[in-house]
C-alpha cells in the first residue's frame, strides 16, 4: 500500500477588517493592479482609506519607450488606475527603475511614509526570491525583493523613535500603530479578501495601464486583462470557500 503523504493546504483566513487606514508600498506602477486591486476596491467601498507609495515610475519597463518619455506616462496611468479603485493619494519616491537597493536609505523613506500616513495595515508585494513554490518558481526582480523587505522592516522602524531620529526632527512623529503587514503575491498566503465586489473595477484598474499592457502582449488588451484577473483571483478560490479572492501573507505586529 502506497501512503499518500500530500497534505491539503489549509483554508485561508479572512483578512482583518477592524482598521481604517492602509498604506500600500510597492516598486512599480501596475504592481498593485497585478497584485491586489480587487481587495483595494472592496476596502474603499467600505469607507476605508488607502494610499499608495511607489518607489519608481516604472520608466525602464517598456523597451520601445525611452525612460524620459515612459516615466511620466506610466505615472499618469498609475494615478488613473488608482482612481478607479477609490485611491486618491499616490506618491512616488523617485528611485531609478530596476536599480533599487535594499538598505537604510530605503527603510528610512518607507518609515517616513508610514509616519506620514499612520496606517494600521501596510501592504506590499512579494519580497521572496521567487514567484511560485520554492525551490523552483520564477525568479523575482531585485526591485520587488528590495521594496518588499524594506517595507516589512520599516513597519517596525516607523514606531521606534531611536531609529531614524532625524524623522522626528523633521516633524514626523513615531507611529507604532501598524498592526499587520500584508504581502500580496506571496507563495505562502495565510489570508484572503473576497474579490467579487471589486472584480470589475480591478479589471478596469489594470486596463488603465494600457501602454504597458499593449507592449507586454500581442493579445487584445481587454481580453488579456480579464483573463489575468479571473485566473489570479480564481487561484485562491479552492482555499477560500470557492470564492474568487485576493490572497495575502499576513505578518501581525505587536
Amino acid at each position: 500500500m502506497i501512503e499518500n503523504t500530500e497534505q491539503t493546504p489549509p483554508q485561508l483566513a479572512e483578512m482583518p477588517s477592524d482598521w481604517q487606514r492602509a498604506l500600500a508600498v510597492v516598486a512599480h506602477p501596475d504592481d498593485l493592479e497585478y497584485g491586489c486591486a480587487a481587495a483595494v476596491a472592496g476596502w474603499t467601498d467600505a469607507g476605508k482609506e488607502v494610499a499608495y507609495v511607489l518607489a519608481t515610475r516604472g520608466e525602464a519597463g517598456i523597451d520601445t519607450l525611452d525612460p524620459a518619455t515612459c516615466g511620466p506616462l506610466r505615472e499618469r496611468e498609475q494615478r488613473d488606475s488608482a482612481a478607479v479603485v477609490g485611491v486618491e493619494t499616490v506618491e512616488f519616491l523617485d528611485h531609478t527603475d530596476g536599480t533599487i537597493e535594499y538598505g537604510l536609505g530605503l527603510r528610512r523613506e518607507i518609515a517616513a511614509a508610514i509616519r506620514r500616513h499612520r496606517p494600521e495595515l501596510v501592504i506590499t508585494l512579494n519580497h521572496r526570491d521567487t514567484w511560485g513554490p520554492e525551490p523552483g518558481g520564477v525568479w523575482n526582480t531585485p526591485d520587488h525583493r528590495a521594496v518588499g523587505r524594506a517595507t516589512l522592516d520599516a513597519a517596525a522602524d516607523a514606531g521606534n523613535r531611536w531609529i531614524f531620529p532625524e524623522l522626528t526632527e523633521q516633524g514626523l512623529a513615531p507611529w507604532d500603530g501598524v498592526r499587520w503587514v500584508a504581502v500580496a503575491g506571496s507563495n505562502l498566503p495565510t489570508h484572503a479578501v473576497d474579490a467579487r465586489p471589486g472584480l470589475e473595477r480591478a479589471t478596469r484598474s489594470l486596463l488603465a495601464h494600457r501602454t504597458y499592457i499593449e507592449a507586454l502582449t500581442d493579445r487584445d488588451a481587454e481580453e488579456y486583462v480579464r483573463d489575468f484577473v479571473a485566473e489570479s483571483t480564481g487561484r485562491a478560490a479552492g482555499r477560500f470557500g470557492g470564492r474568487p479572492a485576493v490572497a495575502f501573507e499576513v505578518f501581525p505586529r505587536g
